[in-house]
């Protein structure tokens, strides 16, 4: 099979899903995190395909991830899009791209990462959701102030 670039052959590096979610153009060597924010570790038996470092025209190198039977909440989108501002989502029905859309990063993000701070009220006793304000290049918590710059994926609330 050919592409654009002449006569080069495409081939297809990882394997079409039935239904479910592609997750497109996320950054290189980030398609673990991706599986983190998910919640998938294969303990449910998810099917999930992953390429990671492949080329890319728009990233030069990036990584999919293609996850059969599920389809994205919002609130997933929106964590996702804090490691992987570059992302297309891709919900398949059928072995048919059904609806395509970029992730957007949200102002706020609530209930889904953990503040660092240990003496921060969400991280007590005390029924407290989380809440993290998204800037440029970081996410800042709404209760204490800190600012987690980079290992986004690491303030991933698994509870």
């Amino acid at each position: 099979m050919s592409n654009d670039h002449g006569d080069e052959p495409h081939e297809l590096r990882v394997s079409k899903i039935r239904s479910g979610t592609v997750i497109d153009h996320v950054r290189g060597g980030q398609a673990l995190n991706v599986l983190a924010i998910l919640g998938i570790d294969g303990s449910e038996g998810e099917e999930v395909s992953i390429g990671m470092n492949v080329p890319s025209d728009r990233l030069a190198r990036k990584d999919i991830v293609k996850v059969e039977g599920r389809e994205l909440s919002q609130d997933e989108v929106d964590v996702l899009s804090l490691i992987a501002p570059d992302a297309t989502i891709n919900i398949v029905r059928d072995y048919e791209v059904v609806e395509k859309h970029r992730v957007e990063r949200p102002d706020i993000v609530e209930g889904v990462l953990s503040c660092p701070n240990r003496n921060c009220i969400t991280t007590g006793d005390e029924p407290v959701t989380s809440g993290f304000e998204v800037l440029e290049e970081a996410v800042r918590c709404s209760y204490c102030g800190t600012i987690v710059r980079e290992e986004i994926a690491s303030l991933i609330d698994t509870a």
